[in-house]
């Protein structure tokens, strides 16, 4: 096999043929699983992920045990480094159909080491006549590793891909003058406006569910004893969102990236940091070591703590068509179990996109009407990136539509969805949270439900702040008292991000004590609905039921809702009395946190809870 001069030529040429019909093969059955249904969870795509893993397995351990073979045969690196990005796009694209957060941990380990070694850097060598198709690779790969890193809340290493990307994008100008890379370009500016909207959360915990932080020790006890004659869990969330010039990463919206953690359990490895690969003695990183990538390694089970129940199923939708939407949730709905509840976020405007642009890929093609499913998007087309529309020419009468817009009125209203388009699906629970300036249009919903009573959480109509800065530069408010609740406080404020680590420390605590008391009072009432009732034993919901209680007290008695008319946050069917905006609880949680930051003055308050 081997002679004095090192490998065989016949035995390199056969090596590398059978290594390129490897990848054909694993590129079409890589193929079937892109190309899935977006709600496909079933046998036929189980078969085909399984096909699709032991295809790359086989690759993978093919190009280990005879690497010699194939660089002698001419095998460039950069080949290794795509097989290896398509496996982290395969753990991704699990990760995205199935929540499992093991999966993520997984493509991170793929794409580090993808990085570390450098696979693609040696095609971009001052030898090497540049490759335009190979830049793309490089570039659609940079921006997948961010969106993991992201995910992971990973913020150094998000930090060092945003800068290597960007200088990519400056090279690659360079050395192709012919393109512009107008795409790309803008991409950056879409990583430095999401990394500027997310700097608060350097200092708070993490959005995901923790055991320690959202698990109120002083509620616990009523929580555990909570008994309600029927008990629903969430098992499904269907997430989607479209504003205009809205903050994301190619297609990951702030909005629903935050929503996405906050319905996913904290890892218990959630702090693990790959091994630091020590070089070869010609330089290069050995590719043995375990974070090379074998397919069936366990480093990601090893991190996840078997204790923690799994996190509901979640189905991100990119700016989808009504019609999209409507069948995705259909197909959702059929699959709930009897013990179940599906969650629908919408966050859109009312108000009516005439300008939406055309969406285009990389290459200037148009992208499909009919929406985009996250997991598909991130396969091989992701690169779909909006361009900010022009001013609003929108009446103002439609500011009172009974709709809110998925996209453009270009398509002559096919993107308006109506309250009543999810009023067939009250026939399973429904727990929905409507993110809108005309969020109040869905009301109607509550009372017209075909066989459930469903749950509503609708957002008030305005951002309110005491900063002059857009308060939607941070994504939407209501979101964000959801998912991160003092950083949305300290925002409504005008508090700085870099306030100081004591102070918002004593902050937390503060806030914990409030939401624990809102627990104990939802749990110990006599006149709490039972539809409420039969979610509150779910972590996920009750924590999202909590945060809406301090949400609507905080806006309610925050001073510019006194001044100017405006909805605020409702929810129906209401909950008791005991933590509405004008008991006494609420007041003088209100009262303390407000006090604690220095900030009384922006809130009123009624005058037993001032003196």
């Amino acid at each position: 096999m081997a002679d004095d001069d090192g490998i065989d030529g016949a035995s390199s040429s056969e090596a590398l043929a059978e290594f390129r019909s490897l990848v054909e093969a694993a590129d079409r059955k890589f193929a079937r699983v892109r190309d899935l249904p977006p709600s496909a969870r079933g046998p036929l795509h189980l078969l085909h992920c399984r096909k699709s893993f032991k295809a790359y397995t086989l690759l993978w351990h093919f190009q280990q045990q005879r690497r010699s073979e194939l660089v002698a045969g001419g095998l460039q690196r950069w080949e290794i480094g795509d097989v290896a990005s398509r496996i982290g796009q395969l753990y991704y694209g699990q990760y995205q159909r199935t929540s499992e957060v093991r999966f993520l941990f997984e493509a991170y380990v793929f794409y580090e080491a993808i990085v570390s070694r450098g696979y693609f850097e040696t095609a971009r060598a001052p030898a090497t006549a540049p490759d335009l198709r190979l830049r793309y690779k490089e570039l659609r790969f940079l921006v997948r590793f961010l969106i993991v890193a992201l995910l992971l809340n990973r913020n150094d290493e998000v930090r060092q891909l945003a800068d290597r990307f960007r200088a990519l994008v400056e090279e690659s100008k360079a050395a192709f003058p012919a393109m512009n890379f107008k795409e790309w370009k803008q991409v950056t500016q879409e990583i430095s406006r999401f990394s500027k909207a997310d700097a608060s959360s350097k200092t708070s915990r993490p959005l995901r569910y923790n055991v320690l932080f959202d698990a109120h020790p002083t509620s616990f006890p009523y929580v555990a004893r909570f008994h309600s004659t029927r008990v629903l869990r969430l098992q499904d969330a269907i997430l989607t969102c479209y504003h205009r010039n809205e903050v994301k990463v190619a297609e990951l919206t702030l909005d629903t990236f935050r929503i996405l953690q906050c319905l996913e359990w904290e890892p218990s490895g959630s702090s693990y940091q790959p091994p630091i690969k020590e070089p070869c003695q010609n330089g290069a990183s050995s590719d043995q070591s375990g974070a090379s990538g074998l397919i069936d390694i366990n480093l990601a089970a090893d991190m996840m703590d078997p204790d923690l129940p799994p996190n509901p199923r979640k189905a991100v939708i990119y700016r989808p068509s009504v019609s999209h939407l409507i069948a995705v949730i259909a197909t959702i709905s059929e699959d709930m179990n009897p013990d179940s509840i599906l969650l629908i976020y919408l966050s859109a405007s009312g108000k009516p996109d005439f300008n939406a642009p055309i969406q285009k890929d990389i290459y200037g093609k148009s992208r499909s009407s009919k929406g985009n499913y996250a997991p598909h998007s991130s396969w091989e087309r992701d690169s779909s990136l909006s361009q900010p529309a022009s001013a609003n020419k929108t009446n103002s009468t439609d500011n009172l539509r009974h709709y809110i817009c998925l996209g453009s009125q270009g398509a002559g209203g096919s993107n308006n969805l109506y309250p009543e388009d999810l009023v067939p699906f009250t026939r399973k629970p429904l727990f929905l949270i409507i993110d809108s300036d005309n969020s109040q249009a869905f009301k109607i919903v509550h009372g017209a439900e075909r066989g459930e009573a469903s749950i509503l959480l609708l957002s008030h109509d305005k951002p309110m702040s005491v900063s002059d800065i857009n308060p939607t530069s941070s994504g939407s408010q209501f979101t964000h008292f959801l998912t991160a609740p003092l950083q949305a406080f300290c925002h409504l404020v005008g508090l700085s991000p870099d306030i100081e680590a004591d102070l918002y420390s004593g902050a937390e605590n503060l806030l914990s004590s409030a939401l624990a008391e809102w627990e104990v009072s939802l749990c110990t009432s006599n006149s709490l609905d039972q539809v409420w009732a039969q979610v509150l034993t779910d972590p996920f919901l009750r924590r999202l039921i909590i945060r809406f209680v301090f949400c609507r007290a905080a806006l309610s008695l925050f001073h510019s809702s006194r001044d100017n008319v405006v909805h605020l946050p409702e929810c129906l069917p209401n909950l008791p009395e005991s933590v509405s905006p004008e008991s006494a609880i609420a007041q003088i949680h209100i009262h303390h946190l407000a006090e604690r930051l220095g900030v009384l003055n922006y809130f009123h308050f009624i005058d037993s809870i001032n003196r």
